[in-house]
């Protein structure tokens, strides 16, 4: 039903009311007027037409239009006056001055700047081959095989008895419990030095990625990455506005020498020595000694992504390089999204002593504190023996895969690609022939529903080598042959 009450002043509006609509009467009435006193079509100090008078041309009752008016009352698009009635608030902006509306218009661009370092990242377009769950995607493990009934009952048992300090703001650094035993976990898995007042627990390891650069990196400062590399710890650096120095890798890790000749003074390195992505090439002994002294020596950093070394089928996990460290030159990252599921959202940071104070205010300074909850539940999951049974069964699942996937690539594509890094983990890597572009590979495949990454994408420089990154944790061995056949023939 539509009305009008311009003869009861000089606003001149419509207003709809939809009868079957879910929105409620007094929200209808709400924003239409709001709609029209926004465009300028209600000016400042126009009468409003009494409740009841609109209530009765309208045909509904009194106590959605008074509801409405209260509402638009509070929030200061009308204003009562005493004896004269309601009106349009005359503190609004009246009507525009078109004869400055070229200039206005010319001016726009200028008021809409942003962050240059903003504007450096790419623009944010989610890739194809991550959005839906299927053979190859990379970064997903099995979520059909955690024991998800286990993790629900530990959820129940908490909310049941949780206490109201839970209800409150925690730990910058994160739940204790939790801590220590990530603490114990990692001295004995990892070889990581550590105490439990060492540890943040973050929101997974790209937060642990922010936190860290904003901690120990300004503006322009020169840091080493690898080549290829993780393409988000780009889009970091790239975020703080620091130079970054591609360092090849080869099959011993970062070419430390290389990184020496290109940038002997860089403020830090970002490394993953354990399992580097994507070629899952593992540092040699040689060069982690080499890294370790470059950067006592420079008076640097050594960021240690160490995202999902509790897989490896060939040998026992390699120990971290910051067990190695001397002179507490590493940060060490760690996250639970590989080994148990990614939308938990829970990482951690292993920080030198002398730094505890800088990493607690940087991170309060952007969320305050972690959210308790998960980080209990999760405790229990460690300290209970889930999370190490765990993690030997689906060893044992993704050894299975990544050993059919060899054999099937080394029966459908050898010898046009070559495998790298396929010792651990949950993705390898094939090189492809020159000539081919790996993005149209992937975007050919993702119509087929085939989820490759290419691996141009973790190159920085402008003659990237063309392969496909495939994850084979949430790809079961029975769709590996299929999958490899069909990618054989898009090859």
């Amino acid at each position: 039903m539509t009305t009008s009450f311009s003869s009861l002043s000089r606003v001149a509006t419509l207003i709809s009311i939809d009868r079957q609509a879910q929105q409620p009467i007094y929200r209808q009435i709400y924003d239409a007027f709001r709609k029209r006193i926004v465009s300028r079509e209600l000016r400042p100090g126009e009468l409003v037409p009494s409740s009841r008078q609109l209530a009765r041309e309208l045909r509904v009752s009194r106590f959605p239009v008074l509801n409405a008016y209260a509402q638009l009352l509070a929030e200061g698009y009308f204003e009562s006056r005493i004896g004269a009635g309601t009106f349009i608030a005359s503190s609004l902006p009246g009507e525009p001055d078109h004869r400055n509306r070229k200039t206005a218009v010319n001016l726009a661009p200028a008021l809409r700047t942003i962050a240059a370092n903003a504007s450096a990242l790419p623009r944010y377009v989610r890739p194809f081959w991550t959005e839906l769950l299927g053979p190859f995607q990379v970064g997903q493990p099995e979520l059909q095989e955690f024991p998800l009934q286990v993790w629900s009952k530990l959820v129940t048992r908490h909310s049941r008895n949780m206490r109201f300090k839970e209800l409150q703001y925690g730990d910058a650094l994160g739940l204790k419990s939790l801590r220590e035993a990530i603490a114990l976990y990692l001295r004995t898995s990892r070889a990581v030095v550590c105490e439990a007042d060492q540890i943040m627990i973050v929101s997974g390891s790209q937060q642990a990625l922010d936190i860290t650069t904003r901690v120990l990196l300004n503006a322009d400062d020169s840091v080493w990455v690898e080549e290829p590399g993780y393409w988000l710890v780009h889009h970091v650096l790239r975020l703080a506005g620091c130079r970054q120095v591609s360092v090849p890798v080869d099959s011993e890790g970062l070419d430390v020498v290389a990184g020496v000749q290109l940038s002997p003074n860089a403020r830090a390195a970002f490394v993953a020595p354990s399992h580097q992505f994507p070629l899952g090439v593992i540092m040699s002994a040689t060069r982690r000694f080499q890294l370790l002294e470059w950067a006592q020596n420079a008076g640097s950093w050594i960021i240690e992504d160490d995202y999902d070394s509790e897989y490896r089928y060939q040998s026992l996990p390699i120990s971290s390089l910051q067990g190695l460290d001397t002179n507490a030159r590493v940060i060490y990252i760690g996250t639970f999204s590989k080994v148990l599921f990614p939308s938990l959202r829970l990482g951690y940071i292993v920080i030198p002593r002398d730094l505890l104070d800088r990493f607690a205010a940087v991170r309060q300074t952007m969320d305050l504190c972690p959210s308790p909850i998960n980080q209990a539940v999760l405790t229990e999951f460690i300290r209970e023996g889930h999370f190490a049974r765990h993690i030997r069964k689906m060893r044992q699942i993704y050894a299975e895969r990544r050993s059919v996937l060899v054999q099937e690539i080394e029966r459908e594509l050898y010898p046009s690609c070559k495998i790298v890094g396929g010792g651990a983990g949950m993705h390898l890597t094939i090189l492809i022939h020159d000539g081919i572009q790996d993005s149209e590979i992937a975007a050919k495949a993702a119509e087929r529903k085939l989820w490759l990454s290419p691996l141009s994408l973790s190159y920085l420089s402008d003659s990237p080598r063309q392969g496909l990154v495939l994850g084979f944790g949430n790809t079961r061995a029975s769709e590996i042959p299929g999958a490899i056949r069909l990618l054989s023939k898009l090859l």
